[in-house]
């Protein structure tokens, strides 16, 4: 696995330029359906507006009935610890510190006419992601497929939205995509989630005015660790001659957040952050499974070395003074053959 590749993905850290005519393939001609080619008439587009605004509130007021409904479930798991009070607590004020700034990405979030939300890309109730589209798309754009960290637990595509409004200003496109959040769902069910939404992405992006072959993944802190296991599981399935919806070879490259690779190793630093033992476990389906779904012991394992060699570029971020995940678990040992 490659852990540096300064060359090849600098374009994407930078403002995408434009491809050359004759690098054009058919992939990259497909382009977004105009939006504006049925003409309607006052009353047509009134109505229009008003069956989407009903819609947008009957999916709002489905997510917090099931968001209140979960959200209680959780509490019966973890108790009223006074960890879990003073994080919560230390939650809710650095929220409100942070109000003017929220205000700010939420009226984009729900006004600005270049965000998608909430395109369905599955049939489970998180199975959903947003798009950030640039001003123009006279040209296939480069694709960030990102996934948001949350501990398992409280992660939604929304929290990207800052990223994807950044991204999407030096023409590039963002997709967040949702997941199933522990208790509503655990570890394999995050897994099979993210591994649909990117296989929605890699087939349908190129209607948005994305470039299907230039298609990055991204994962922060939990999300990481959960799409970092939907590539690995992807490459193994391809190794073995499965049958796939998608190919890890379609990502031009993995970047990762501040991700906990190896579990094993995070059980102990998680317990004493309050997300304790049982719980943690909970979530990744017991002990047992602690192995199947750490990457750095997955990559390691003799039987993976051809899937290895089907991953893209592999580079990982951590801050050093990261407290949540240490930033020792971004190193991961590869041994490969001479």
């Amino acid at each position: 696995m490659a852990m540096e590749n300064e060359g090849e993905n600098e374009q994407l850290l930078s403002r995408a330029s434009t491809l050359p005519s004759n690098l054009l393939t058919n992939n990259y001609k497909r382009r977004r359906k105009p939006l504006n080619k049925t003409k309607s008439t006052p009353a047509t587009a009134g109505l229009c507006r008003q069956g989407s605004f009903s819609r947008e509130i009957g999916h709002a007021a489905a997510e917090t009935y099931l968001i209140t409904r979960l959200s209680f479930k959780l509490l019966s798991y973890l108790g009223l610890g006074y960890r879990w009070i003073t994080r919560l607590l230390g939650l809710a004020l650095y929220a409100m510190l942070l109000m003017p700034g929220f205000l700010q990405v939420a009226y984009y979030y729900f006004f600005s006419p270049l965000v998608r939300r909430s395109v369905v890309y599955g049939d489970q109730p998180r199975n959903r992601l947003d798009l950030y589209l640039p001003e123009n798309i006279n040209s296939p754009k480069p694709v960030v497929a990102f996934v948001t960290g949350g501990a398992w637990i409280i992660g939604y595509k929304a929290w990207g939205s800052l990223l994807g409004k950044q991204l999407s200003e030096h023409d590039i496109i963002v997709a967040c995509i949702d997941y199933r959040n522990f208790p509503q769902g655990t570890i394999g069910d995050m897994v099979e989630d993210v591994s649909q939404g990117i296989s929605f992405v890699c087939s349908t992006i190129a209607d948005y005015g994305g470039d299907p072959n230039r298609i990055y993944l991204m994962g922060q802190s939990a999300g990481a660790h959960i799409s970092s296991c939907a590539l690995m599981k992807q490459a193994i399935k391809e190794s073995r001659g499965e049958s796939v919806s998608w190919s890890a070879s379609q990502i031009k490259a993995y970047f990762g957040l501040s991700g906990g690779y190896n579990l094993p190793n995070l059980v102990d630093h998680f317990n004493n952050r309050g997300l304790y033992r049982s719980i943690f476990l909970s979530i990744m389906e017991g002990e047992e499974s602690l192995r199947n779904f750490s990457p750095e012991m997955m990559v390691q394992d003799q039987s993976s070395k051809a899937a290895i060699r089907l991953l893209p570029h592999v580079i990982l971020f951590h801050g050093t003074s990261d407290s949540s995940i240490p930033s020792d678990s971004r190193e991961i040992p590869i041994q490969t053959e001479p």
